[in-house]
């Protein structure tokens, strides 16, 4: 590969505000994400499946946020600092993490449905071990979509006597059939959270408001309308403009797109009720199922 540093040749008009938004998202995103990441894993460990999908959710979230000072030196000076690999990785990363979030936060959502709607008949397979082994399928899925795009990012590179990010946007466009599905399965994951939202609420609705099996019913249907609203905000736009947008359009979306990292961390703590005391060692999933029916605990169960 020709050029693989940045260079006048290469530069573009610098965008301040995009550095700004972009630095306050790491400013923001690598504390909040990172002690949530430590809270889940220490105290919650991975007794639930909700806590299951929350540590990934949490950890894809950081790597976001440890991707963009690339990004910020970018859009600061204009010129990207280093070679095409580390533009591969970001652009890759930046993917990946819309899909990552964009999956665990339906896995949340779904394992809520299951917990309010069926908790009799979901009971076995609502594990922490079930959990990994969905978060496991997720996460080598979501990589092999990253191969076919890294690879169609280093041909581009190739023979091309400027690097790649000197055109930064432009690589966040779909281009090729796996790209294009991108935002196919992004309205797919949404149709499932609506899904999810609308049973949970019906369910909650027929029961009678002195009901003694969910007390805290206003929590639980904020867990939705969170979800609903990071996806309604951070990744349908981008999805959908990727194909009708120039480059200069989708660059706000992008900065919009990551601003998902700091968002999540709150629905940890409206999720748990306890988020900041340590799971008792000897708590199990029928415990838990019971806890959060009475409304003491909504989503640590």
């Amino acid at each position: 590969m020709e050029n693989m540093t940045g260079s006048e040749g290469d530069k573009v008009e610098p965008k301040l505000a995009y550095a700004m938004v972009f630095g306050g998202i790491l400013v923001l995103g690598i504390p909040l994400n990172a002690v949530s990441l430590w809270i889940l894993w220490r105290r919650h460990s991975h007794k639930s499946p909700s806590a299951v999908f929350m540590v990934n959710l949490a950890l894809s979230d950081l790597l976001l946020a440890v991707s963009l000072p690339l990004n910020i030196c970018f859009h600061s000076v204009g010129i990207w600092p280093v070679g095409n690999l580390p533009c591969i990785c970001a652009v890759v990363l930046f993917r990946n993490n819309i899909r990552s979030s964009a999956v665990f936060i339906t896995l949340i959502s779904v394992d809520r449905l299951l917990a309010v709607v069926f908790p009799l008949r979901s009971r076995h397979s609502r594990t922490a071990t079930n959990a990994w082994k969905v978060v496991g399928l997720t996460w080598i899925l979501l990589f092999a979509f990253n191969i076919p795009e890294g690879l169609s990012l280093h041909w581009d590179s190739v023979g091309s006597n400027k690097t790649i990010c000197s055109k930064f946007v432009d690589h966040h466009r779909h281009q090729s059939v796996v790209d294009n599905f991108h935002p196919v399965f992004i309205f797919l994951l949404f149709l499932v959270n609506i899904v999810s939202t609308v049973s949970v609420i019906r369910s909650l609705c027929r029961r009678p408001k002195d009901s003694p099996d969910i007390s805290n019913k206003g929590s639980i249907m904020l867990i939705f309308l969170m979800n609903l609203i990071v996806f309604s905000i951070c990744f349908l736009p981008l999805s959908v403009a990727a194909f009708t947008m120039t480059a200069s359009q989708i660059q706000p979306l992008l900065c919009l797109s990551a601003v998902n990292c700091c968002l999540d961390p709150p629905l940890y703590y409206f999720s748990m009720d306890n988020f900041w005391k340590k799971k008792p060692d000897g708590s199990g999933t029928r415990g838990e199922d019971a806890t959060e029916l009475r409304g003491t605990t909504v989503c640590d169960h």
